[in-house]
């Protein structure tokens, strides 16, 4: 997974609260079991007039020019509600999205992010609307996780918690499994002397059969 540390992008603003995951991939998008091929489907029904033949909806946000190359989503209220499927992360982050800023997101939703590189970031709608109208001359959003701070393009200067596992992981570019194996040395002298202390755990269990 792709260390994040500072990213500088075009943010734009999708400042609708409640929108669910189905909003972000509809389930009729969802024709792969990978991770790939997604990114086509992100926002579909908002994006396309006809979400069979891809004519672009010319009002939503993302078909504007100057949102083209778009990496930063400036987000409403409860962003990410709704199911639980990945594949929303997915799609966004295959659109080129590395960060989505919102005032709350759903909380699988917001865990999924973590998991697959996209970093969340809790900011009031007041600060939300401040980058907003700062960047819609086209000048990039600075978010550097290092410090914990996203920098508009006028100047302004905006800080954000995240706890500090989920920021590990995103700085690192680890994902639970390799989060966790960078305590391999540790579990494995828990098994050494675990071993030690119940043999029995240890025994192999199968048994030839009998005659």
């Amino acid at each position: 997974m792709e260390p994040f540390t500072i990213h500088r992008g075009i943010a734009v603003p999708l400042l609708r609260a409640n929108v669910d995951t189905d909003a972000i991939i509809p389930s009729r998008e969802m024709k792969r079991v990978g991770k790939t091929g997604l990114g086509q489907g992100l926002f579909a029904g908002w994006r396309y007039r006809n979400s069979d033949s891809r004519e672009p909806e010319p009002d939503f946000v993302l078909n504007q020019a100057r949102y083209a190359g778009a990496s930063i989503l400036l987000a409403g209220e409860n962003f990410g509600c709704g199911s639980s499927r990945e594949h929303a992360v997915w799609a966004l982050k295959e659109y080129g999205f590395r960060a989505v800023l919102a005032p709350s997101f759903g909380v699988i939703f917001r865990d999924n992010c973590i998991r697959n590189g996209v970093l969340p970031i809790v900011l009031d709608e007041a600060k939300l609307i401040a980058i907003a109208e700062d960047s819609s001359a086209g000048g990039p959003v600075t978010v550097d996780l290092r410090s914990c701070q996203v920098f508009s393009p006028g100047g302004s200067v905006y800080s954000f918690d995240i706890p500090s596992a989920q920021r590990e992981m995103l700085l690192e570019g680890l994902d639970p499994v390799a989060l966790t194996l960078k305590l391999a040395d540790r579990i494995e002298a828990f098994q050494r002397q675990d071993r030690l202390e119940r043999p029995w755990i240890y025994l192999n269990r199968l048994r030839e059969p009998s005659p």
